[in-house]
């Protein structure tokens, strides 16, 4: 499915706020709460919309460590490292990448050791070859 200019509007919309209501769309894209309501029901029924999530406060969000963990693989172990990083909650995403590295994992924990426990746990996970973190200090905007 081509998605026009308002779609990719509409989805950054729902991107930020998935909960706002259609009048509240409609007003921030200029478009009747009817246009808005139908491209979300064809957005869904096409899949481009696969579903809704939440996103925390800020304020807990910042009280958790965030890093971005990069990840070298052995050769031909890409999906038995991929099923054990699936399978930990302080995972929150992974991206299979081109350069250096193979993967990048989110990792978000409570404590810096925490995070010392976590970026081990990977790194001992059968197929990882090696494995380098860096701490997120501040995020600027997410949609």
């Amino acid at each position: 499915m081509k998605l026009t200019a308002s779609d990719e509007q509409l989805l950054s919309v729902l991107r930020e706020n998935a909960r706002a209501s259609t009048a509240e769309i409609a007003r921030k894209l200029r478009l009747s709460r009817t246009t808005v309501h139908s491209r979300i029901e064809r957005l869904e029924r096409a899949g481009v919309i696969a579903g809704y999530t939440i996103r925390v406060h800020d304020d807990y969000e910042l009280s958790r460590i965030r890093a971005h963990i990069m990840i070298t693989v052995f050769p031909k172990q890409m999906a038995t490292v991929v099923g054990a990083l699936h399978g930990m909650p302080e995972v929150r995403s992974l991206h299979s990448v081109s350069g250096a590295w193979d993967l990048i994992a989110m990792g978000v924990v409570p404590t810096v050791e925490d995070m010392d426990v976590l970026t081990d746990r990977i790194g001992a996970i059968d197929g990882v070859e090696r494995t380098t973190s860096s701490v997120i200090l501040s995020t600027k905007f997410e949609r």
